[in-house]
């Protein structure tokens, strides 16, 4: 799981407890203005087996997806435990050109991060 929150103009997402370990990331910043889209993602989202090519990171289908994937040609960050509580936030311009999170509360956080 993850902490979201906006200081400034940048975003900061801050990974929490155990997932440091299994996504090998500690924080990402980035400029608020960086934020193209943000949704919730489906509640299936952990069932499909290919999320990217790992590296670093944790991967159980079905169970976590953790750390940096790169597919099609994009760096994407994954920590999703609970699909259910997780969003999609796509980036422009940045390392990663989309992050998956679980968040505590993914209304608030889709709603604080909408462009």
């Amino acid at each position: 799981m993850v902490d979201v929150h906006i200081e400034a103009d940048q975003v900061r997402v801050k990974v929490l407890g155990m997932h440091r370990l299994w996504a090998l990331k500690r924080e990402l910043t980035f400029p608020r203005a960086a934020v193209r889209a943000v949704r919730r993602l489906p509640p299936d989202a952990l069932k499909g087996w290919w999320k990217g090519l790992r590296a670093p990171g944790t991967s159980i289908p079905g169970v976590i997806a953790a750390g940096t994937f790169h597919k099609d040609g994009e760096r994407h960050f994954w920590d999703v435990r609970h699909a259910n509580r997780a969003i999609e936030i796509d980036l422009e311009g940045e390392t990663y050109a989309k992050l998956f999170v679980e968040v505590e509360d993914p209304e608030a956080a889709v709603r604080m991060l909408e462009p």
